[in-house]
Formats: C-alpha cells, structure tokens, sequence
C-alpha cells in the first residue's frame, strides 16, 4: 500500500505532509506507519517506516528531524542533523534548506508552519498541556527570530482530537478558565460533571493570538481507526500500546 499523505494548499507549495497510519510496515496494534521509536513496536519495522517517510520527504534519513517531545514549550532551532540523545523540545523551526522537522502525534495537534517568501518553516506538537503553555506562539517567535513576519506565517493544524470525542473532567476546565475566562468558549457539556475540550478551536485560537493565519485539516484521529493512531481510542480499547502519526516539512 502507498502512503497517504494530506496537505495543505496555503503552505506554498513547500514540501510537507501529515501522513496517516496507511502505507506502513508494522502489524499488530500498530499496522501501518508506525514512526514512533517510543513504541513497543519492533524498532526495525519503526526504521523502515521512518526511511519511508524520509523518502517522501526526499531527504536523507538523517534529515528528518524529529525531537524528545515532552508537552512543553520548548523550542529547537535546527541548522543540522541533531545529536543524540535528542533535545528536549516540542517544536522545531529552521531557515536551513534539507532539514525536513518532524512531528509524532497520536490525538495530539501538529502543526507545521511556513514562510515560504522569508525561507522559515515550523512544526510543533501542541496537545492541551503545551498549547496552554504557550508552544504554538513560542514557535511564531522562534521562527520571527530566523526573519520570518507575522504577516507572512502560515500554519496548518493536522489530524487532531475533535471535540466531540475529547471528553475531559473539572479540573481540567479549570487549568484553562485560570489562563483565561474567554477559554470557557472551548468547552461543552458533556455527561455528570464532564466537558468536551475543542483542541484544534483552541490551536487556532493560540495561533490567531499569536498573529498568524492557520486552518484546520478538519480531520478527526479517534474516529478514524483505519487513517490514523489515537491514544484515547487505543485506550478505550484496553489496547497494550498504540502507533505515532508523523507530520513533516522542508524547505
């Protein structure tokens, strides 16, 4: 099977894709491209998955980049391969041609940003505790301080959690009303004292705040099983472990 690979129109044409789970070579719970070394998955099958995806990409396996994501809202600048272990970082930019930044999701939003006129690209892994954080307008500033313009970014969010099947409890509504009384337009009611959390309407949100234009692939990880990876879903199915989704960009 080939990949499946889903892009955006407004990132001018740079070469990047929020790639599905389709066109893999891992089986099991994990069937299909599996791109996280993190897994249970055999790390030679998660290997050939990512060589795939470099090839897409057409750079060298070297020059897919990918960080030691912790839900933070730390920043990489990458001018060259990394070294290992890998920094801790949930977002990438670069101003170097064949660096190809890469992001692992499985429910969380990532985000790949461009300015195509200026030579900068971003990507970013915004799940609820980094975009709170402020990862998403961290990555605009990072990427302002490679000579990009606000007026000039443009982000796409890809396959994320929707609304609907991100229930959440109190005191998560809580961490967002103590940021911002206005974050209650994010939540609706749910069953008992539960809420559903609209993450992709709060990355736009935090990417608007941060005085970007940005979309929405409008694409759901948890009610598509044959398309993408979901944690929540493999979760809910008392599922030993679960596959990471990639996103990728480069100049």
């Amino acid at each position: 099977m080939t990949l499946e690979i889903i892009t955006s129109d407004k990132l001018n044409g740079l070469r990047h894709g929020f790639f599905t789970r389709r066109g893999g070579a891992s089986s099991g719970v994990f069937a299909g491209l599996n791109c996280g070394t993190g897994s249970s998955d055999q790390s030679e099958i998660v290997a050939i998955n990512r060589s795939r995806v470099a090839d897409a990409m057409q750079v060298p396996i070297d020059h897919l980049i990918t960080a030691h994501q912790t839900h933070s809202a730390n920043v990489e600048v990458v001018t060259a391969p990394l070294s290992k272990p890998r920094p801790k970082a949930d977002a990438m930019v670069s101003n170097t041609p064949g660096m190809a930044l890469a992001i692992l999701t499985a429910d969380c939003q990532p985000v790949l940003f461009a300015d195509a006129d200026a030579g900068v690209i971003g990507a970013a892994h915004a799940g609820w505790r980094g975009a709170l954080d402020g990862v998403l307008g961290a990555t605009v500033d990072a990427m302002l301080s490679l000579g990009a313009s606000r007026e000039g970014i443009f982000a796409t969010i890809g396959p994320s959690i929707s609304q609907r099947s991100y229930e959440v409890g109190p005191e998560f509504l809580d961490d967002f009303l103590t940021e911002d009384p206005e974050n209650a337009r994010f939540f609706a009611n749910g069953s008992g004292d539960r809420f559903h959390f609209d993450l992709p309407g709060y990355g736009l949100h935090k990417l608007r705040e941060a005085g970007v234009t940005a979309e929405w692939t409008r694409h759901c990880t948890y009610e598509d099983a044959d398309r993408f990876y979901s944690y929540r879903r493999s979760t809910h199915a008392r599922e030993a472990d679960y596959g990471r989704l990639i996103s990728a960009i480069r100049l």
